[in-house]
């Protein structure tokens, strides 16, 4: 079972498949139920290839496309060329009908497929917009083809930017894709699993993760029967046992040497392995191999080892220094030794990394500088010069300084044709080296500071940039260049207020007059618990430092910062002027910074409570972004279009998007707790209320960045414990939030924080504190644009009314109501009906029932149990309906309407005490109910959901049908 890791077609020595049938089986149905990510992990020569192509073979038998790409330690410049190379072999797959437009992202990768391939998209003008292109690419090629199996091997070596690619095809695969990866543990980096740390196995892709063992000694003994022709005795097969340690490599290695003894004996007294001379080991069994070739062979051999990866016929020649025909002669004797073979690229390599080592350990050091230096000559001769090879063969020579120039032009070359993975092992190899020059490290750090921060991992790309800036040897302006990429990171992707910190000190390090200081004092403006004093402060310094700056992105980034911050101090005036500015035909880096605006604007418009403008912003943000390259604003526009569809009311299916988004981007705060907050809302509204209480918590995390964000799950936290009958409570939680309110001075984005404050401190008996909150808010809203805080003060104020003067307060109630309606949000719309019909009921009971009736239809529409049983419960309590008589008839074996609430809570995973909670019954009710329920369904508390929408029968559970 050898582990040809270095893209061995097949097994040229004939080794049978031995020792692996329940991996196999494992590998074979997770490829057969796709979507499905396997891991074939073990240490070299274990087996994982001769794995992988049995599997294969087995698959692509069954009409599944099968592609292969290989990871190497030396590639040259190829942005995912693993992949890339994957793909060009789907030629024979591809559909007759063509492939999707989004394909075209790929075109400029598969020159090969070109005449097969849609037109050619535009090329993206920033990596990162690059990366989420291809990706986008990737993902409508493979999804084309059909059943597919893609075979990644040697991922330990893949480079950083293929490495994410996998990722994110992994977190999001197409439903005919089984995707396969081969590494060695050993060799990732230190505590990096092969798919990075930020990898979960999506809901609904199968899998698994096979590593891999030694051979057992019977699994060894077949190996050596198949390979000898015959039985072999119980004691060879021991001694071949002992000396290979069950890797199949190295029991392969000796059985060629016992093999081309061209005995027919198999017994170990007739055939010891000493007499052999085949020591223990591989490096023996290799060695005594190599020492019966002739010396062109020596020599051919000598070369392979030295180039280290697969290579033409020609190129070994050369740096053998043989002419063809000696060339020829050795090569074929090499091939025939098994120790070469031909790839399947019409290149030659060992059939294994450590036979390899082997090879070239055994060198003497004058014969492997005089094999390098030839490297060097016959490579660089070559148009282009393979610049990765040229500098690792420098660097083999012991030219330190040649080999840095090298390094650095290769590292050069890879980030201008886009291979960021390769560029950033080359450069962060010259930032090991103790002798770099200052100017040459701080070039080369700030080279790979923006490569770094391209990954989707925040944590792993953060703790990159913090290693780039131990290094206390960078100028101190070097430093705070990258710091700033690490601030805007934590800030932007991590959501987390550590950032800022960084900021600050990349501010302290590049100097206020510094260009490069723009975009930390910027992001430091826009810190939302600032207040808008200190906002202004550091806004004033970054406009002192562009005054007459010729550069015009930088100029815009600014004029955008403000519009952002005149949104948040709810500035009428804002419309106006986002909506003067420029769009298509504006510079491309200006057009960015102009859609950044519009963004956030929009965004922003969604706190005041502006949901029509926001929604034309984001719309008019994200077709300029896609002109301009912008990619990334796909997904914070896809965030705010799902908490737009939640506040409009479109609940049906928004769960499963938002856990949709999440998956894929579980490492973006932002997605998790948007996520977060409208599951608390709905598990609020449906009466889940634990946990709504626990995603509201998971979102108040520390050091998080986003006042919006902080202010509804507070909101939230404090509404749960007055649905608890908790005031005191509720009225604790809100503190810190009003108190973050008041210093940020944003009263126009609260969020609900008032309203439900105001109603905690009220039902806590402190009436002068809830007047003084609306009247510091009242006062905080005066004169900005804020219909949604309005509409909630509103209600504060019918609150606040409601015990001495019902009219007022059915007033307030009525225009909170008016202003939900107008701004489209039907769930407070709905619930400031309820307040107006609470507050009716005595002077008015016939339009509070008629109120009230409205309200549930909204309830019902949303399917908000707890708020529907709580209005149906008002309406009892306020003697606007009757209760059911005594005595009232059964239903028999079908669900009464009492029962049907019940079943429904039960399908959302409600506990016994949520229902009683919800519905306003007793626990000992609740169990009554919930066991007529189970009755009558025939079902389980895991099965009611699904024999209540018909997936599943009565009687049979889902997860074993």
């Amino acid at each position: 079972m050898s582990d040809a890791s270095d893209q061995t077609g097949g097994p040229a020595t004939g080794f049978p498949f031995v020792g692996r049938a329940r991996e196999l089986d494992l590998l074979l149905a997770a490829a057969r139920h796709p979507p499905a990510v396997v891991l074939v992990e073990g240490e070299a020569g274990i087996g994982k290839s001769r794995l992988v192509r049995e599997a294969a073979a087995r698959l692509a038998g069954e009409q599944r496309c099968v592609l292969t790409g290989f990871c190497h330690p030396l590639r040259e410049p190829l942005p995912y060329g693993p992949l890339v190379e994957a793909l060009q072999k789907a030629g024979p797959a591809l559909p007759a009908g063509g492939l999707p437009a989004a394909a075209g992202g790929l075109v400029h990768l598969l020159p090969g497929l070109a005449d097969r391939m849609p037109p050619a998209a535009g090329r993206a003008p920033d990596p990162g917009a690059e990366r989420m292109q291809v990706v986008q690419a990737v993902r409508a090629f493979l999804a084309a083809l059909g059943p597919t199996v893609l075979i990644v091997e040697d991922a330990h070596w893949a480079d950083e930017a293929t490495r994410e690619l996998l990722l994110l095809l992994a977190r999001d695969l197409s439903e005919d894709l089984c995707l396969v990866l081969t590494y060695r543990a050993e060799d990732l980096p230190l505590d990096t699993p092969v798919l990075g740390a930020a990898y979960r196995r999506p809901p609904g892709t199968s899998g698994t993760v096979l590593q891999l063992t030694p051979l057992g000694e019977a699994d060894v003994r077949d190996l050596a029967s198949a390979a000898l022709g015959g039985p072999v005795d119980v004691d060879l097969g021991a001694s071949l046992f002992r000396r290979s340690e069950g890797l199949p490599l190295v029991a392969e290695e000796h059985l060629i040497t016992l093999r081309d003894n061209r005995s027919a004996s198999t017994r170990a007294d007739d055939v010891p392995l000493r007499d052999v001379d085949v020591p223990h080991g591989l490096r023996e069994a290799v060695t005594d191999r190599l020492v019966r070739l002739s010396e062109p062979a020596i020599a051919v051999v000598e070369a392979a080892a030295v180039l280290e990866v697969p290579s033409t016929e020609g190129l070994l020649y050369e740096v053998a220094g043989l002419d063809p025909e000696q060339g020829a002669a050795g090569l074929v004797e090499a091939l025939r030794a098994s120790v070469l073979r031909e790839t399947d690229r019409d290149r030659y390599a060992f059939r294994h990394v450590l036979s390899r080592l082997v090879a070239y350990r055994r060198l003497p050091e004058p014969s492997r500088l005089r094999l390098h230096a030839n490297a060097v000559r016959v490579l660089e001769a070559r148009t282009p010069p393979p610049v990765v090879q040229v500098a690792h063969h420098t660097l083999a020579l012991g030219d330190r300084q040649a080999w840095i120039r090298r390094a650095e032009g290769a590292a050069d070359r890879a980030t201008a044709l886009g291979d960021h993975g390769t560029a950033a092992t080359l450069l962060r190899q010259l930032l090991q080296q103790p002798d770099l020059d200052e100017r040459t490290r701080s070039r080369v750090a700030l080279g790979l500071a923006p490569i770094a921060g391209l990954g989707v991992d925040v944590d792993t790309n953060a703790r990159a940039l913090r290693t780039i800036l131990a290094d206390h040897r960078l100028p101190r302006a070097t430093r705070g260049e990258i710091r700033v990429g690490l601030g805007l990171l934590l800030l932007n992707q991590g959501a987390d207020l550590v950032g800022n910190d960084e900021l600050a000190r990349a501010v302290d390090e590049l100097g206020d007059t510094s260009p490069k200081a723009v975009p930390a004092l910027l992001a430091l403006g826009m810190d939302e618990y600032a207040g808008p004093e200190q906002a202004e402060r550091w806004l004033a310094r970054a406009e002192a430092a562009v005054r007459d700056h010729e550069d015009a992105a930088l100029v815009a980034h600014v004029r955008a910062t403000r519009l952002s911050l005149r949104s948040w101090a709810g500035d009428p005036g804002v419309w106006a002027a986002v909506e003067e500015l420029p769009g298509v035909g504006e510079d491309v880096m200006v057009l960015r910074q102009n859609v950044r605006a519009m963004f956030n604007v929009g965004d922003i418009a969604i706190d005041l409570g502006e949901d029509r403008r926001a929604a034309t912003l984001l719309d008019r943000s994200l077709e300029l972004a896609r002109v301009s390259g912008f990619s990334v604003l796909d997904l914070y526009v896809g965030v705010d279009r799902l908490r737009l569809a939640g506040l409009a009311g479109r609940w049906d299916g928004l769960e499963h998007r938002f856990e949709s988004l999440s998956a894929t981007y579980p490492d973006v705060a932002l997605v998790g707790d948007e996520r977060d907050l409208f599951l608390g809302v709905l598990g609020l509204a449906q009466g889940r209320r634990d946990r709504a209480a626990e995603h509201f918590a998971r979102t108040m995390r520390p050091g998080q960045p986003a006042l919006s964000v902080t202010a509804r799950a507070v909101a939230g936290t404090a509404a749960v414990r007055l649905a608890q009958r908790d005031p005191r409570g509720a009225w604790s939680v809100t503190r810190d939030g009003l108190a973050a309110v008041r210093r940020a001075d944003a009263w126009p984005r609260v969020q609900g924080l008032v309203e439900v404050a105001v109603e905690a401190a009220l039902a806590s008996g402190a009436y002068r504190t809830a007047a003084d909150l609306v009247a510091e808010a009242e006062a905080g809203t005066r004169g900005r644009c804020a219909p949604a805080a309005t509409a909630e003060l509103h209600t504060a104020r019918g609150f606040l009314a409601e015990h001495g003067d019902p009219e007022r307060a059915a007033a307030e109630f009525a225009e909170a109501f008016r202003l939900w309606q107008e701004i489209g949000r039907p769930y407070p719309a709905a619930r400031a009906v309820e307040l107006r019909a609470r507050a009716l009921a005595r002077p008015r009971p016939e339009e509070a029932a008629a109120l009230l009736v409205r309200a549930t239809e909204v309830y019902t529409d949303l399917a908000a149990t707890a708020d529907l049983a709580r209005s149906r419960r008002l309406a009892q309590e306020l003697g606007l309906t009757r209760a059911p008589a005594p005595g009232r008839r059964g239903y028999g074996d079908q669900l009464s309407p009492r029962e049907k609430e019940v079943a429904d809570l039960l399908a959302r995973s409600a506990t016994n005490q949520e229902i009683a909670d919800t519905l306003f019954l007793s626990r000992r009710t609740v169990e009554h109910h919930v066991a007529n329920v189970l009755k009558k369904l025939d079902a389980t508390r895991k099965t009611v959901a699904a024999v209540l929408d018909g997936s599943a029968p009565r009687g049979e559970d889902p997860a074993h049908s």
